[in-house]
């Protein structure tokens, strides 16, 4: 059974982040580095300045719109599935089930293998290719809510709640606080799942994510801005930057209804220190009970957890019979907005 001073001789954490040395190169790197593989577009994972990127299409595609065409030295595209030999390790991408492009990066070296998670979520998501699950010796797990209180609802409960709520008061505004990469439009496609067909408004500062994905091959249906609307917006549902939710801007709605799409609002303090009238359990990351799902699901010994609530996960993976390691990497905001 390998051990973490044997799994260490090839892949460790060092300043810039999790460095595979006998590949040369980073995973999601907190500075800028020679190589970097990035899993996702999120600012807390994809940073410029590296000497070479690789990710999937969709991530540098995201990138590029976000950083600039020129944020890396170079790029290159690894597609889900494919294997790229560096040296003597073998390199393939697959699914988290995240946002557009998320992946997992699965690294083979002298028999053994690492799988390196990323951000992460088993829920279905119609702008996501569903999360695939890789048995490995190695697992790096974040654990954004790795407590036990974090049990999220099931996506089509929330959305029913929404309209449900747009039903009962078609003279409001329903406002909700959304990420621009991921949340936004998931909720959008979401909608459109549960039959929703009138458009959805949009503060300006969602709309070139959307009009990405929709470039990208996700059809979020009619989309429009609040700017362009010819009147306040009665009985429709609007979405907005977190941040905007209790600015001047929002005062042009009617009496809105301000919800909020996160997986903080299981906590009900949260939810009102956010004013949310109406919180929307609604992650990109995965809950407790899918993270202990995975962790045993993949038959790793070593698990490395990189960032969120790591101590009580590194416990339960104690319990599980398996060594737990926090890796404490820093530079992970969860920028994404859970």
């Amino acid at each position: 059974m390998p051990t973490i001073d044997a799994f260490e001789t090839w892949l460790r954490p060092d300043a810039a982040g999790l460095c595979c040395i006998p590949g040369g190169f980073h995973v999601d790197p907190a500075r800028a580095v020679e190589r970097a593989i990035i899993t996702h577009g999120h600012s807390d994972h994809a940073r410029s300045g590296h000497g070479a990127v690789l990710a999937t299409p969709e991530t540098i595609a995201i990138m590029q719109a976000r950083l600039g065409e020129t944020c890396a030295g170079s790029f290159q595209a690894l597609r889900y599935g494919e294997t790229l030999d560096i040296g003597d390790v073998a390199l393939r991408l697959v699914p988290a089930g995240h946002i557009l492009g998320s992946a997992q990066v699965v690294i083979e070296h002298k028999g053994r293998r690492a799988v390196v998670s990323g951000d992460y979520k088993r829920a279905p998501d119609p702008t996501a290719a569903p999360f695939e699950l890789v048995r490995c010796d190695l697992l790096v797990t974040e654990a954004t809510f790795g407590l036990p209180v974090f049990r999220h609802e099931p996506d089509a409960r929330e959305i029913g709640r929404l309209l449900a709520s747009l039903k009962a008061f078609p003279e409001r505004t329903h406002v909700i606080g959304a990420y621009s990469l991921g949340k936004a439009q998931r909720l959008i496609a979401l909608l459109r799942a549960a039959g929703y067909d009138r458009p959805v408004w949009l503060h300006g500062a969602l709309k070139p994510m959307c009009d990405l994905y929709v470039r990208l091959g996700i059809d979020l249906g009619q989309i429009a801005l609040v700017s362009d609307a010819p009147d306040k917006l009665p009985g429709e549902i609007v979405l907005c930057p977190p941040s905007a939710l209790k600015d001047r801007w929002s005062r042009r709605l009617t009496d809105p209804v301000t919800a909020y799409a996160s997986g903080w609002m299981r906590v009900r303090a949260r939810a009102r220190q956010v004013g949310a009238e109406l919180p929307l359990v609604i992650s990109d990351h995965s809950d407790w009970p899918e993270l202990i799902q995975t962790i045993a699901e993949t038959g790793a010994e070593e698990v490395w957890v990189t960032h969120g609530r790591e101590d009580a996960l590194v416990h339960q993976i104690g319990l599980m019979g398996k060594r737990g390691r926090a890796l404490a990497l820093l530079g992970y905001e969860d920028e994404d907005g859970e």
